[in-house]
């Protein structure tokens, strides 16, 4: 993960979001490029007889503060030890990030994210989702990752939820930069067939010098309260899970993995990968 995208806004979540960035960039020697985004499409309002007008005074405020905002990034940036870039859009979101993220190897979001979901279905680059607990990613001596708030709390435990499907097996190659020094459980609950089996997630982990332990938990109520259960119970820090196995209308009505873990805030850190 050398080519690290973060989104920069003014919530409490971004001094979490931006650490961790950094750190990951320590970690391989990357480089981080920070977005700040100014979606000048908002401003644009239609009458009810089909014409349109623009806020330019408001346009104008908002894209000299969102101005001001990525200057005083650069100048923090600037006194540390990470190559960097701040870089200014002016799209919706999920576009501009969807657009900068084809030569990213990892986004960095926030789980409070409200467009999270709607950004792993529009890029096959995997996205970092954040707790907005107000703690990021830091470096251990070891060279992994642990997690910082106030006292260190190391993400020493990782858990790869696997399905033997595209999405998990995605999530699975996305995630190795993250597990070395973790002790790292491959979850199955039982209810998806077919694809590959779970000894084929452990031997590509081996392979990479990761050192896996196979956990397989019989389905308790939906598959979700069974992951989110076990992952509760051993104490996760990071889970890595593939992004929207079954259609994102299918979760919509029927709920699903995905949208169980984005609609909390809490809990561990997420990788996801579509």
């Amino acid at each position: 993960m050398r080519s690290i995208l973060v989104y920069a806004d003014r919530s409490k979540a971004m001094q979490a979001r931006l650490e961790t960035a950094l750190a990951l960039a320590r970690m391989t020697g990357g480089h981080v490029s920070v977005m700040v985004d100014t979606p000048v499409a908002r401003f644009t309002a239609i009458d009810p007889m089909g014409g349109s007008f623009i806020a330019a005074d408001a346009i104008a405020e908002t894209i000299a503060s969102d101005d001001a905002y990525a200057e005083e990034i650069d100048a923090r940036l600037g006194r540390g030890d990470v190559t960097y870039d701040v870089m200014r859009c002016e799209d919706e979101p999920v576009n501009a990030l969807a657009d900068a993220a084809r030569l990213a190897d990892v986004v960095v979001l926030s789980r409070d994210c409200d467009f999270a979901g709607t950004l792993a279905l529009s890029t096959r680059c995997p996205i970092l989702l954040v707790p907005t607990a107000n703690y990021g990613l830091t470096e251990t001596s070891a060279g992994n990752a642990q997690a910082v708030s106030g006292t260190p709390m190391p993400i020493g435990r990782a858990c790869i939820a696997w399905d033997g499907g595209e999405e998990a097996a995605a999530a699975l190659r996305a995630s190795i930069p993250l597990l070395a020094g973790a002790t790292v459980h491959v979850l199955t609950v039982h209810e998806k067939h077919g694809g590959f089996p779970s000894t084929e997630a452990l031997r590509y982990l081996s392979r990479h010098g990761i050192k896996a332990e196979f956990v397989e938990v019989d389905r308790i109520g939906s598959t979700e309260q069974s992951l989110a259960a076990t992952v509760g119970r051993l104490q996760i820090d990071l889970l890595v899970m593939g992004a929207y196995g079954r259609s994102r209308m299918r979760e919509y009505l029927f709920g699903g993995v995905t949208r169980h873990f984005l609609s909390t805030a809490v809990g561990p850190a997420l990788l996801l990968a579509h």
